[in-house]
């Protein structure tokens, strides 16, 4: 009985066995071999900046014709004409986007009302009282997302604020998954226009707390082209598909410089000096 039953099942074993087997022959897709040598091509580092889910998947959107190779934050410029070249087809191009901070609040302009003390991370801080920082909308400086960049693209700065380097960062958006009071965003390099405080509060009883945040004085819409900031909430709100109509001008009015402008792949160094000047 029992060797019945073992030859019974050996038996559909061996039919559903073959039966896969042919399916998997008679079903096979041939995968296009471009891939693999566009994929060996690609800096396998699989950030997700292009929007895929890896460099594989990259890979193949290339090859499909779903995406141009320049759409990869990390290749070269000569990486990229290579896999055109290859390819057959147009290189692209590609905006460039970095995280930017939107947070000038360091130490030494932004005061703390309770001492901190427990595990050296932003969300662990977070946890506890907000932080301990006055202004709790700003920067905790514990460096979460210094710790979650791959790429060495975020450095500490002596008033305990991150700092970007354009030229490294792949904007994957790790540490902006890694802030806990969201001040860290993905933006195209060519938006120079920002604005550095997630106040919630106005007037002086922002600047109490911090002496480069945003008071809600709205000098920045009115020096701006037309229609270029509004205010919402307290906050000024710059509208982005209108970033040609922006200049350094809009932030010449504001009385604590919350609002700046940043050049090309220049670093965004908070700090003390900025405020002043903008003050005097």
């Amino acid at each position: 009985m029992v060797l019945v039953s073992a030859l019974i099942l050996g038996g559909v074993g061996l039919t559903f066995g073959t039966l896969i087997a042919v399916a998997n022959k008679k079903l096979k897709v041939d995968e296009d071999p471009r891939i693999d040598a566009v994929d060996e091509i690609l800096p396998g580092s699989n950030c997700g900046a292009c929007g895929y889910a890896g460099c594989r998947s990259f890979a193949e959107g290339v090859v499909g014709g779903e995406v141009q190779p320049a759409a990869c934050t990390q290749m070269s410029a000569d990486a990229i004409e290579a896999v055109a070249d290859f390819l057959g087809v147009e290189a692209g191009e590609a905006q460039k986007r970095v995280a930017r901070l939107l947070c000038a609040g360091g130490s030494a302009v932004a005061g703390q009302e309770a001492e901190y003390v427990g595990a050296q991370s932003c969300i662990a801080a977070a946890g506890v009282a907000g932080g301990g920082k006055g202004c709790s909308w700003g920067c905790l400086g514990l460096a979460d997302c210094v710790v979650v960049c791959d790429y060495d693209a975020i450095h500490m700065n002596e008033q305990e604020l991150p700092v970007v380097t354009p030229e490294l960062c792949t904007a994957c958006g790790d540490c902006v998954e890694a802030c806990p009071k969201e001040l860290l965003v993905i933006m195209p390099l060519e938006h120079s226009l920002l604005v550095q405080c997630r106040s919630a509060l106005e007037g002086d009883a922002a600047e109490a707390l911090c002496a480069v945040a945003c008071t809600g004085c709205g000098k920045c819409v009115a020096d701006a082209a037309p229609g270029l900031i509004e205010m919402v909430r307290g906050l000024p709100v710059i509208d982005y598909s209108k970033n040609h109509l922006a200049d350094p001008a809009a932030t010449s009015g504001c009385p604590t410089g919350a609002i700046v402008w940043v050049d090309g792949t220049q670093q965004l160094e908070p700090s003390l000096e900025r405020s002043g000047s903008a003050s005097a």
